[in-house]
Order: structure tokens, then C-alpha cells, then sequence
């Protein structure tokens, strides 16, 4: 299938192109499927190989077993999770699918699970924390895409609320009336289309979100018979629900801000083994049952998981007692809106689009529809429940009926656009209705304001001037000659600064100091001092209900409206500027806002990237800047939140679209596009989406696994030819360690190990293979011919000799007498070429644990040899000996066998007899 500007492989208009996952210069995956399910089946592959510990991350905090793989520093969330039933939720969610999507989100699974093995054999994470991927449920998508926005939306910030009411007085709360932390700064637009001169329209923008490594977002493209997408994908669900591009039509989606999520409290009793909740007609069960965390390096913790009328229990007030249950349209409804996703992809028209967002359910957003004809279209989609006012403010009674749900939802809106669309988390009249806690209007304001001007889009999203007017006026109400000499200059450059917060600007970071220091005045103002008071919900909340951070957060409204409490800021402005001066002179902005994303550290090959990544970026930008790059006033200027991708969406031909991520297309640190894109990101560029199949790389070999055979008792075990680029770390870290010490690489960097391995991998003699044990790598296995080997110089070569070396991955505990079938096993490999009578070995002679084991397993040991690099040991397994000891099933003859691209045949199964796949 081609569309305008595009072509297929080799433009004629019934070519398509090779099935399989292509890839353009930025490592960007182009799928190609012949129906809608072997695309899926392909998406979810390519997401296990790209990002394959990041997708097993998010499965294992959606089922709340976190803790379990990397340490007790998650048992926070899991316990969270778990209260929350994230992991039942998705699964009633899966459970309510339409048919077809239900099929097709399986589908989608059974690639994430025959891609993992080879994805997590390059990620450097899982043999540094010891662990190994598992195998995804059909409901895994789900709850992957439900972690994401179980805490994006509205519920935290009402104990926040709940907590300045009852510190500071109800009056208080609309002083932090603007978005809390998980709010998206995001941005997203419009420019109509010309009938005059038949261009037409442009969607762009960029959401903003917390700056995860890898990224939240991954480039795709899907495209079959049926369509022909590119966007967004969330690593781990299918399809593209935010941000795309299918060639007629585009869509880009914001927060809408939307309060959908509602807090209970709730009092309960215990009766026997029951647990009582009060009820509007008195007291009722609730339902309830225990789990265990399981920790790594830790004791398993217990969690009562109760289940209120109204939702399930994910906290307890520690000040009154009373248990805090959340209620959500999705495990009300039990359906996310994944029955809207196939039909997205489908789609041609804005009325497409809005069609399919009709079974939306969270959150809730607000999209920007437009087509190819001209017709722009403004949606708000997603379930938000009719309901009291009260319950958008913060926890209500549960036992209370004013307070329940009235089982119904306020209706999609649907705005048809003239002119340029601008949506920015602002408070506008499509949306004020659905929410309370909106984005300041700054920057939508400047948005429209560029437009208007006629600002290219992509130059839109990197505009850095703050407003601040809030700021300014206060710098203006502090008296010059109140100040110290070198305060009052501050004051001075401040106010005629020209308010960009540029990277390089001494100004700007000047700007910065200030308001950090007033924010740290202001928490230790008499009038906030008792927002301080001890905290009432649980440390998962923090970011939420830390005073000083959400006095950063609201700087402005708090600054406004300090004097309806009685306190007067000009002091603190004035102490402020004091505390600045005496600091010395300012630094650039950019050496202040500092790039953080967030990641896991279990792997030091990722740490060291994340330094080296700060080492090279200057970020602008600030958080009421167009180019929201956000910080929190008064903790840290570090930038922990931004734009997670930017696009600009082009309907008049696709092949001039652009966009970009903040780091790359791979998850794997030593992989080239790890962070490619980080410098065009920073430095406010852009990359070119490539529509012609023909520019771009095929796919390569999606088999690589050379082996496989079950093992009774142990699982399946299996070779897969080592990728030098790949898998670079991964060896790197076995080969480095001391217990590797006769492998002889102990002081090799990563780049040394792969250039060994690429010269291996060049050789027709030669070759290497990871041994994987039900997917997980667990050691490394190489065969050589010895005529073409040193080895061959020591010793007299017979026909059909085959040497071989084997190292099991140092640092890990085995399963008990795991190391008594491994070898067998390998020889069954070596020996299904029927022209192989002899097993070649040469282990040093000083590595007596490996000869114990070779003598176990029938070798016969000759000379010892002098080799370039060792004293070592000759040994022999003739076929013979080995056939005596372990029958071998029926032998396939290899001319048989079907082969790998350098030609290599492609062997059977030990054990099964079945070709490896």
C-alpha cells in the first residue's frame, strides 16, 4: 500500500515490503505484518527486543512483585500496587475486551514473549540484578498501560488538599490550585489548513511527562493491508493511543486535567476474621485477603488487601485512623478503552478518530484531531462520573450516599476548530467542567501568540520565555534601598532581564537561585510553618504532600495569596535576594538544570551513561515555559521532568513529518541508538520520519536461536548466536569478573569485548552462542575449527574435530546440578552434525574445577600444551564414548537443516525433535 509522498519497496504500486521489523538510520522499528494480528505479534516482539528490562519492569510493578527483582527499596509501590489490585484490575479489564481486540492484545503478548529471551541476553540490567525475564499474561498490556496513569491523574493531589485544609483552613487549598507534580505540562496544536493553496493541516506538540530511561515513548511505525500508522507506542501495550500519523489523518493528545479519580474515607472494624466497613445502612464485610511481597535480599512482607463498596483500600490516615479506598471508572467499568485502539489505527477521518475515542476510558484527554480535507476537531475523552463537588476536593465519607457515584458519566465533547488549536493543560471551556486543578495559561498563551506570528512548529516547541508575572511584580515591591549593595544589584539585573530561560544565560540561572530561596523562605514563613506538621499518608505520597516541593510547584498562587492568611511576602522576596547575593555570582542556567531522568540503577554500564549524558547536555527551559523542562523550585533545579517526545505531524505529506525522543530507540546502554537523539532533543532539532520502505534497513534474520532442548527438571535450555553489538555488555560483565579469571578478559573494556566478539562473528571457523536456560542467559558457549585454531599447531587435527570452550556465568547461583546436563547437552548440539567425531578441549591446567568436570562427562585427557596465553590441558569426547553414556535421539542429516544467513545450518531440537524457533 503506498499514500502520497510515500512509496513501497520498490515504488510500485503492489509491491509492499518484506514482513519483518525494519529499521531507519535512527534504529526506529517499521513493521510490516500481512494481518492485523502478526503485526500486533510483531509490535510486541520488537518491544522485547528494544526494551526488553524496561517492559519487564513496568509487568512486574504492575503485578506488584518489584521488590522481588531488584531489592527492598520497592516495597513502597508494591505495596500500593497490590492494595490497589492494579494486576486484578487489568485483568477484568482483559477479561471485557471485544473479541477481536482481545485476540489481537494476545497476540501482541505472544511476541513480547518470543522476543524477551533474546532482548533481556543485551540488556546488562538483568545479570547485574541477578534476575531473568518471565513470560507475560494476556492482561499484561493492561496493567502496564494502567501503571502509567494510576497516580498521573487527580487522587494524590487530594491529600494534599486534605492536608492544607487541615493545617492551614479549607480557605487555603486555592493557593495550590494548579497541577501537582504528576501533572504533564504538555503541550499540543493545530495550524488549519489553506484550501487555496491545498495544504493541509499540521498537528504538533510534545508531551511532557517524568524523563524515564528508556524512554516512556517508543517510535513505530505499524502498518498492513488494513493501515499504515507511525506515532507513539508506551514499550509493552499495543497499538498507538496518544500521538499519530495513519497519512489522511493525525492526532495528538494533552492531559485534560480531568478529576476522575475519587478518595474515600472509611471507618472498619474487625470482627473475627471479618472486616467490617460502615456503610449508609450500617456496617457490611468487605472483602479481603493477605499477600506477600517477596524481597529481594529481604524477609516477604504481608499486605491485607480490603475492598470496600466503594473501591479498594490504598491507605490508612495516620492521624485519624480511618482507611483511605480509591474508586476509578476502570475497575468500576472494568475497561480501560483498549477497544478503542484497533479502530485508531483504522481510522481515515476526524470522525474516525472520534469514533473509535467513544470507548475511551482513562484517563481522561484532551485530543486534536485533523484530516487531510481540513477538518480539525477538539475531543474530551474518558469517563469522568457524575457526582458531588466535595468529592473533587479531596477524601469524602464513604458511609455517606451524597458522596456515592450516581452511575453515570458526563458526555464526550466535541468541538469542531476554525483557526489554530492550541491545548496546554489550561483551564479552557471544554474542559473546566470535567476538572478542578488546571495548568497556569502561560503557556498557551505563548503558543498562540508564536503561531500567530508565524513561528515554524518545531521552532514552537523549544521557545524558553517565562512569564513570571507574579515574580516580576513582586521583585518590583521590594525597596532598592532596603538592600544590601550587592542584593539590591541582583534585584536590579533581575528586573531587567528578559525572561528566557536559556541554558547559557547567568540571568536566567540568577532567576533561579531567587525563587529557590523564596520557596525556602516562604516554607519556613510562621504563616506555612504548619503545613509541616507530621505526615498522615503513607511515604509513597511524598512527591505529592512534601510542603516545601508543592510550595515550589504553586509558587505563584502562594506568592498571590499569602496576605488572605495574614503573612506578608515582601520579607521573604527581600531575604531571598539577600541569601542569592551572598551566595556569590551566578552560574548559567544550564549548569544548574541538570538533566536526571529517572531509571533504576542496578547496572553501572546504565550509571554511567546517565553521567555522561549530563556531561554533554545544557538544558533550557523551565517548567511555565513553553519547553516545560521541569524542576522543583526550592529541592532542586535538576530536571526530572520534560518533553518525552516531540512531533510535528504533517497532512499534506507524510515524508515531511519530524520528531524526536530524548534519548533513543534501544534500552540497551551499549547499543548505538541508546541516546542518539539526545543531542538532536536538547538542542531543540528534530529527525526525519522516513516513509519509503526502501530507505530503510530490512529485516534481519528474526531466528537467531541455533538450539533448543528441554532438560527434565531444569527448563528449556537453548543457543542463540551471539550479537556482538548487543550483547556486549552482558559478556563484559561475566568475562571481567575474578571468577572468570581463565577466560582471560579480566581487564577488557566493553569495546574490547565486542571488538573480540565482531571478529569472531566474522569468522567462518569460529563462532559464539549465548546458552540460555528458559530464556534466561546463563552462560557462554564457542566452537572452533582446530585446524584453524592455535590449538591445531599442538596436536595432530583428525577429520571431524571440533573444539569448544564454555563459560557459565560467573556471579550467579546455579540451580542445583545445573552443570552436570549443560555439558551433555552441548555435545548433543556439536555431535547433530553427523560429520563431528571428536570433542576438542584445552582448559588451563590450573582450573581444576573445569577438569573435575570434564573427567565427569567421559573425556579422556592427553598432553598438556603450552598455548600463546596459557599452560592448559588437551582433552578428548569422542561421539562413541558420548553415544555409550547419552543415547541420541534420531539425527537429522544437515544438509537437511535449514540455515542461518552466513550458513550456518539451523539445528533441531535435542530432546524434542523439533526445529528451534
Amino acid at each position: 500500500m503506498t499514500r502520497a509522498g510515500e512509496s513501497g519497496s520498490t515504488g510500485g504500486p503492489d509491491d509492499v515490503p518484506a514482513t519483518g521489523i525494519h529499521r531507519d538510520r535512527w534504529g526506529v522499528p517499521h513493521l510490516w505484518a500481512d494481518t492485523v494480528d502478526d503485526l500486533a505479534r510483531l509490535q510486541g516482539r520488537a518491544a522485547a527486543l528494544d526494551r526488553a528490562w524496561q517492559i519487564e519492569v513496568e509487568r512486574w510493578r504492575s503485578e506488584g512483585r518489584l521488590a522481588a527483582h531488584v531489592g527492598p527499596g520497592e516495597r513502597g509501590w508494591d505495596r500500593f500496587a497490590r492494595r490497589a489490585r492494579l494486576d486484578d484490575t487489568a485483568r477484568r479489564c482483559f477479561d471485557r475486551l471485544a473479541p477481536e481486540t482481545r485476540r489481537w492484545v494476545t497476540a501482541y503478548v505472544d511476541g513480547v514473549n518470543d522476543g524477551l529471551a533474546e532482548g533481556a541476553a543485551g540488556a546488562p540490567e538483568f545479570a547485574a540484578a541477578g534476575c531473568a525475564p518471565g513470560r507475560w499474561r494476556p492482561w499484561s498490556p493492561l496493567g502496564v498501560f494502567l501503571i502509567q496513569h494510576i497516580l498521573f491523574a487527580t487522587f494524590p493531589q487530594k491529600l494534599w488538599h486534605a492536608h492544607v485544609a487541615a493545617t492551614l483552613g479549607p480557605d487555603a487549598r486555592d493557593l495550590f490550585a494548579v497541577e501537582g507534580p504528576s501533572g504533564s505540562g504538555s503541550n499540543a496544536w493545530v495550524l488549519p489548513g489553506d484550501p487555496a493553496t491545498g495544504r493541509a493541516p499540521i498537528v504538533a506538540g510534545d508531551p511532557h511527562r517524568i524523563l524515564e530511561l528508556p524512554g516512556i515513548y517508543q517510535q513505530v511505525r505499524l502498518a498492513c493491508p488494513e493501515f499504515d500508522v507511525l506515532g507513539f507506542a508506551f514499550p509493552g501495550v499495543p497499538g498507538l493511543p496518544h500521538f499519530g500519523h495513519a497519512g489522511d489523518v493525525a492526532w495528538a493528545v494533552t492531559n485534560a486535567m480531568a478529576d476522575y479519580q475519587d478518595l474515600y474515607r472509611e471507618q472498619v472494624r474487625r470482627d473475627g476474621d471479618r472486616i467490617l466497613v460502615r456503610d449508609g445502612d450500617g456496617w457490611v464485610p468487605a472483602r479481603h485477603h493477605v499477600e506477600h511481597i517477596e524481597v529481594r535480599g529481604g524477609d516477604p512482607e504481608p499486605v491485607e488487601v480490603v475492598e470496600t463498596p466503594r473501591g479498594p483500600v490504598v491507605d490508612h490516615d495516620r492521624h485519624t485512623g480511618e482507611a483511605l479506598s480509591l474508586r476509578i471508572p476502570s475497575r468500576v467499568e472494568e475497561r480501560l478503552g483498549f477497544d478503542a485502539l484497533l479502530p485508531l489505527l483504522r481510522a481515515r477521518t476526524a470522525e474516525d478518530v472520534t469514533g473509535a475515542l467513544r470507548s475511551w476510558v482513562e484517563p481522561v484527554n484532551s485530543v486534536l484531531v485533523a484530516d487531510r480535507t481540513g477538518t480539525v476537531r477538539h475531543l474530551v475523552a474518558g469517563l469522568v462520573p457524575v457526582r458531588d463537588e466535595r468529592c473533587r476536593r479531596e477524601p469524602v465519607p464513604g458511609w455517606d450516599p451524597r458522596y456515592a457515584w450516581r452511575g453515570a458519566y458526563l458526555p464526550m465533547t466535541v468541538t469542531p476548530v476554525d483557526g489554530i488549536a492550541v491545548c496546554a493543560n489550561d483551564r479552557r471551556a471544554d474542559v473546566a467542567h470535567v476538572g478542578v486543578d488546571f495548568a497556569p495559561p502561560h503557556r498557551a498563551r505563548r503558543i498562540r501568540d508564536l503561531l500567530d506570528a508565524g513561528v515554524p512548529a518545531h521552532a514552537v516547541h523549544v521557545d524558553t520565555r517565562l512569564a513570571a508575572p507574579t515574580l516580576r511584580d513582586l521583585l518590583a515591591r521590594v525597596d532598592a534601598d532596603a538592600l544590601s549593595a550587592p542584593a539590591a544589584v541582583l534585584r536590579q539585573r533581575l528586573t531587567g532581564w528578559d525572561g528566557r530561560m536559556a541554558a547559557d544565560s547567568t540571568d536566567a540561572g540568577a532567576f533561579a537561585a531567587w525563587r529557590a530561596a523564596l520557596v525556602r523562605r516562604l516554607h519556613d514563613h510562621p504563616v506555612l510553618r504548619p503545613l509541616r506538621a507530621a505526615g498522615r499518608y503513607d511515604d509513597l505520597f511524598a512527591p505529592w504532600t512534601d510542603p516545601l516541593a508543592r510550595i515550589g510547584h504553586a509558587l505563584d498562587g502562594v506568592v498571590a495569596g499569602l496576605h488572605r492568611l495574614g503573612g506578608d511576602v515582601v520579607p521573604a522576596a527581600v531575604a531571598a535576594l539577600e541569601d542569592v547575593a551572598a551566595d556569590g555570582p551566578p552560574v548559567a542556567w544550564g549548569r544548574r538544570h541538570l538533566l536526571h531522568p529517572v531509571h533504576l540503577g542496578v547496572a553501572p554500564t546504565v550509571d554511567a551513561a546517565v553521567a555522561a549524558m549530563r556531561e554533554v547536555v545544557a538544558l533550557s527551559g523551565d517548567t511555565d515555559c513553553v519547553l516545560s523542562t521541569a524542576s522543583v523550585p526550592g529541592v532542586s533545579d535538576a530536571c526530572w521532568r520534560g518533553p518525552v517526545a516531540r512531533y510535528v505531524w504533517d497532512l499534506t505529506d507524510r515524508a515531511a513529518s519530524r520528531w524526536v525522543v530524548p534519548f533513543g530507540a534501544s534500552g540497551r546502554p551499549d547499543d548505538p541508538h541508546f541516546a542518539d537523539q539526545l543531542p538532536r532533543w536538547a538542542g531543540g532539532d528534530l529527525i526525519p520520519v522516513v516513509t519509503d520502505w526502501r530507505q530503510l534497513t530490512p529485516p534481519r534474520d528474526e531466528e537467531p536461536m541455533v538450539y533448543q532442548e528441554t532438560i527434565p527438571g531444569f527448563g528449556e535450555l537453548s543457543l542463540v548466536v551471539v550479537d556482538p553489538a548487543a550483547h556486549a555488555g552482558l559478556l563484559h560483565g561475566w568475562v571481567t569478573e575474578p571468577r572468570a579469571a581463565f577466560w582471560g578478559m579480566g581487564s577488557h573494556t566493553i569495546d574490547e569485548v565486542r571488538g573480540i566478539y565482531e571478529f569472531i562473528d566474522r569468522l567462518a571457523t569460529h563462532h559464539a552462542y549465548l546458552v540460555l536456560l528458559d530464556g534466561q542467559p546463563i552462560g557462554l558457549f564457542q566452537t572452533y575449527q582446530p585446524e584453524a585454531d592455535p590449538v591445531g599447531e599442538r596436536y595432530r587435527v583428525q577429520p571431524g574435530d571440533v573444539g569448544m570452550h564454555l563459560l557459565l556465568a560467573p556471579g550467579r547461583r546455579p540451580p542445583r546440578g545445573l552443570t552436570t546436563v549443560v555439558g551433555p547437552a552441548l555435545a548433543r548440539f556439536l555431535f547433530r552434525d553427523a560429520t563431528r567425531t571428536r570433542i576438542v578441549v584445552e582448559p588451563d591446567v590450573r582450573n581444576h574445577h573445569a577438569l573435575r568436570r570434564l573427567e565427569r562427562e567421559g573425556f579422556t585427557f592427553a598432553a598438556e600444551i603450552d598455548m600463546p596465553d596459557k599452560r592448559a590441558q588437551l582433552a578428548f569426547l569422542t561421539r562413541a564414548r558420548f553415544e555409550s553414556d547419552h543415547p541420541v535421539p534420531g539425527q537429522v542429516p544437515d544438509a537437511a537443516l535449514p540455515r542461518l544467513p552466513d550458513g550456518r545450518p539451523r539445528t533441531t531440537t535435542g530432546n524434542t525433535g523439533q526445529l528451534a524457533r
